[in-house]
């Protein structure tokens, strides 16, 4: 049976050497090479480490990290290395692991951008974003012309599927959100009436914000996170599955067969859903009224069909229709730039919903200025 691995160490003058004898391998228990090093550092200071393996019989790659550690241990105490009494194979492995050195700065964490450097990486995202942008819009406009003209490739079962997703699925949410908005800008603005006994315009405050404002906002965003999340993900896998490339080559646009439907199919329900979240705003108020401030169903009621105009309502179904689009954009613009590794479907899909919201609350911005100067409520 072969011998046990031995460590054995000798002294000379200003050297010393190591017999290694046995077996070197796992299953045989070789020393530590952190209780040899200890065992160097207590005896007297040499200039010269030497090897002796003519007792060596077999050995596997744990004494090459024995070995290693050794000599890398002595080199950094200035102590010389003598590898010539180990075997060839051992030389030339060990030679083999030391031919690539470690980076100076493969431990070192990369250092702190500068504001410079901050400032001009953002600005060249923000290029590449719009350039992206501008171009996607583009591509979706020659893909609604086409549509006119009867031309995209479009089918008509996958927007109605579109339809029932963006629609009907989404009426309990937009419906829970909406009554609770509702209750809420009526809590806060009754605190303030009350000051003046003018509880009754609670409903002029909740009827006028969710008609104008509320309702189209909330809704809005409701689908960037919801809906334009989901189609930044489909678009983000089947770009990552290379089905966006088999479309290309079967010779279907990807802009006709999977963009178009799905801005479509937001453009009609977004305005839905904003009547419906609209009323069920209202409904919401009613509740705090009725509950709180001891008005009365009928009363309420009253007060909004006299506060309210169709106009009022025009223009926020007129603004939801615009977030339609813009969230539809938003969602199928990231899911078509994702790259194709897992880690970026996710990234798409965060990116789609900031970009959506983002969207919706200039556009928002924009379209209120336009309302205000063009004076449209004005009775």
């Amino acid at each position: 049976m072969t011998a046990p691995a031995r460590l054995l160490i000798e002294d000379a003058a200003d050297q010393r050497t190591l017999r290694l004898e046995g077996e070197w391998r796992v299953s045989r228990g070789i020393p530590s090479a952190d209780t040899v090093i200890g065992q160097l550092n207590r005896e007297s200071p040499l200039k010269t480490l030497h090897f002796d393996c003519t007792a060596l019989t077999r050995w596997d790659s744990l004494l090459l990290t024995f070995l290693n550690k050794l000599i890398h241990h002595a080199e950094t105490q200035g102590i010389r290395v003598d590898c010539r009494g180990l075997p060839e194979g051992v030389r030339g492995l060990l030679a083999l692991a030391n031919a690539v050195p470690e980076r100076q700065d493969a431990s070192r964490t990369k250092p702190a951008e500068g504001w410079l450097e901050t400032a001009g990486r953002h600005t060249l995202g923000f290029v590449n974003d719009f350039n992206g942008l501008t171009g996607f819009i583009g591509e979706t406009c020659i893909a609604f012309g086409r549509l006119l003209t009867g031309q995209a490739r479009m089918r008509i079962s996958d927007f109605w599927a579109l339809i029932q997703e963006c629609g009907p699925n989404a009426l309990p949410i937009i419906g829970l959100i909406a009554v609770l908005v509702g209750m809420i800008l009526a809590f806060v603005g009754a605190v303030q009436l009350k000051l003046f006994g003018a509880q009754i315009f609670i409903a002029d405050l909740v009827g006028l914000g969710m008609a104008r404002e509320m309702g189209a906002m909330m809704t809005a965003i409701l689908m960037a996170g919801r809906t334009g999340a989901a189609f930044a993900a489909e678009l983000g896998s089947m770009t990552v599955n290379d089905e966006i490339d088999a479309l290309k080559t079967s010779g279907f646009s990807p802009m006709e067969f999977l963009v178009l439907p799905r801005i479509l199919a937001l453009f009609l329900s977004v305005p839905l859903l904003t009547i419906y979240a609209d009323m069920l705003g209202m409904f919401g108020g009613a509740l705090v009224a009725a509950g709180l401030f001891d008005i009365s169903f009928d009363e309420y009621l009253t007060q909004i069909q006299n506060r309210l105009r169709l106009v009022d309502f025009e223009v926020g179904i007129g603004k939801s229709a615009v977030f339609g689009i813009l969230v539809a954009v938003a969602g199928c613009m990231r899911g078509l730039q994702c790259q194709r590794n897992a880690t970026s479907v996710g990234l798409a899909t965060t990116s789609a919903v900031v970009t959506g919201i983002v969207f919706v609350v200039i556009s928002d911005a924009v379209m209120t200025l336009i309302v205000t100067t063009l004076n449209v409520f004005k009775r």
